[in-house]
């Protein structure tokens, strides 16, 4: 019999993360390499396993992702996100203990664009009275 595979999508500012989720021994493959390499700083690994931490499913389940769009902190939020929302497609017992920690919650901040007539979003340029 073939194990059965939970899906789920994951969003954070412009990054978008596929998630595939099934039971095993713990692997999280992000775009066909080890998410270890993928992701070099050690928070952002951090980031990525707080949903199995807070689930206490470390090690039962591996996880396959497809990130794009964005840099790697906001590819690892919407990792997180997505990854949080595959283990609820899977246990429903998860959900009232991911969401009291902020786990299935889409995070809404995103870039403010920049205004004509400025240097940045909200930065002006320099005044000069003479």
């Amino acid at each position: 019999m073939a194990a059965i595979k939970y899906g789920a999508t994951g969003r954070r500012k412009r990054s978008v993360a596929q998630v595939v989720i099934k039971s095993g021994k713990g692997n999280i493959i992000v775009n066909s390499k080890d998410y270890e390499t993928y992701f070099p700083r050690e928070t952002l690994k951090m980031i990525i396993r707080q949903p199995l931490h807070v689930t206490g499913t470390v090690g039962k389940y591996d996880i396959i992702a497809r990130v794009n769009g964005g840099g790697l902190s906001g590819q690892a939020g919407a990792l997180r996100h997505g990854i949080a929302r595959a283990l609820v497609a899977l246990d429903n017992e998860f959900k009232s203990k991911l969401k009291k920690d902020g786990l299935l919650t889409r995070d809404p901040r995103e870039v403010e664009r920049k205004k004509y007539g400025q240097s940045g979003a909200r930065r002006r340029f320099q005044f000069s009275k003479r």
